[in-house]
């Protein structure tokens, strides 16, 4: 008879902020404990999702972003627990059209 492990899912601990300058959108996401090679980080204009394993514990949760960031352009460091990641935010006028005056 195999013995069933039982996981706990839970929020990880996440701290966002935009850099002074307001180019630059920071977010710290900690999950003690995870291997790097089990996080999950799918990052969106507008939300991002992760999620993490551990023996015991599933981390998972998903978040709005205040404003659009250039998903694309995404960087994240995950040491000790943590999973750092910057982004920049996009510019307000990016995809803006010229409107015809008649």
């Amino acid at each position: 008879m195999s013995e069933s492990k039982e996981k706990y899912i839970v929020s990880p601990e996440i701290c966002a902020w935009a850099d002074d300058e307001h180019d630059n959108y920071h977010i710290e996401i900690t999950m003690p404990g995870v291997e790097k090679d089990t996080i999950i980080l799918k990052m969106h204009e507008d939300s991002f999702f992760i999620k993490g394993e551990t023996d015991n514990t599933v981390y998972v949760g998903s978040y709005a972003i205040c404003c659009p960031v250039n998903a694309e352009k995404s960087k994240a460091i995950y040491k000790n627990g943590i999973l750092k990641v910057d982004v920049t935010f996009k510019d307000h006028m990016e995809g803006a059209i010229d409107v015809p005056i008649q």
